[in-house]
C-alpha cells in the first residue's frame, strides 16, 4: 500500500464539503446520476497492478506504482474521500450502511468489459477525508483516513484475473461507490 500523509483538518470549510476545489474533476460533467449516495472514480491501471493484497484494495492519485503496492488496482484517480460530498461521507458512517464497490475495466479488443462488485458496510469511525488515495478493508480497521469501507467480502487477491490482467495492461478503470 501506499504511504499517505493524511490531513485531518481537510474537512474543514466549505471547499471540503463540496469537493469543487479538486483541479481533476470535469464540473462541467454531473455527479453519479445525481444520486447524493453514489461517488464514481475514474482511474487507469498500471504494468505493476498485481491485486496480490488478501484484505485490502486501493486506488491512488499517484501516477506511479511499484511492485510493492500489492493491494492498489488503479493510479492516477481523479478524485479522493476528500473529494465525496458530505452527505456521501455521513452516509457511510451509518454502521447500518451497506457500501457497495463496483470496479469495471473495459477491455481492448474481444477481452470485453470486466466487473466486480465488492460489498461492505459503512462505520461511524470512517473519516473518509484523505487527499491521496483510498482504501477498502475486509477488516474493520478505521484509524486511516483513507478507509472507504470496512468487513469487505473480497480484496485485491479476491478479484477475477482477467480484470486485474486488463489493469495491469494499464486499462482505463471505474470505481462506483453506492452507500445505502
Amino acid at each position: 500500500m501506499s504511504d499517505v500523509d493524511a490531513n485531518a483538518d481537510a474537512s474543514d470549510g466549505p471547499e471540503a464539503e463540496s469537493g469543487s476545489t479538486d483541479p481533476r474533476a470535469d464540473p462541467t460533467e454531473p455527479r453519479a446520476e445525481s444520486d447524493p449516495h453514489v461517488e464514481v472514480v475514474r482511474a487507469r491501471g498500471h504494468e505493476n497492478v498485481t491485486a496480490e493484497h488478501a484484505s485490502t484494495f486501493e486506488f491512488t492519485t499517484d501516477e506511479w506504482l511499484t511492485p510493492a503496492g500489492d493491494c492498489i488496482l488503479g493510479v492516477a484517480a481523479d478524485r479522493t474521500p476528500r473529494d465525496f460530498s458530505a452527505g456521501f461521507r455521513e452516509a457511510c458512517r451509518d454502521a447500518d450502511a451497506t457500501i457497495t464497490a463496483t470496479i469495471t475495466v473495459e477491455g481492448d479488443g474481444d477481452e470485453g468489459t470486466h466487473t466486480e462488485a465488492i460489498v461492505g458496510r459503512g462505520d461511524p469511525g470512517l473519516a473518509l477525508v484523505d487527499d491521496r488515495s483510498m482504501v477498502g478493508r475486509t477488516s474493520g480497521y478505521t484509524d486511516d483516513e483513507r478507509t472507504i469501507l470496512v468487513d469487505a467480502d473480497a480484496a485485491a487477491a479476491d478479484l477475477d484475473r482477467d480484470l486485474v490482467a486488463a489493469l495491469a495492461d494499464g486499462a482505463d478503470v471505474e470505481l462506483r461507490l453506492e452507500v445505502r
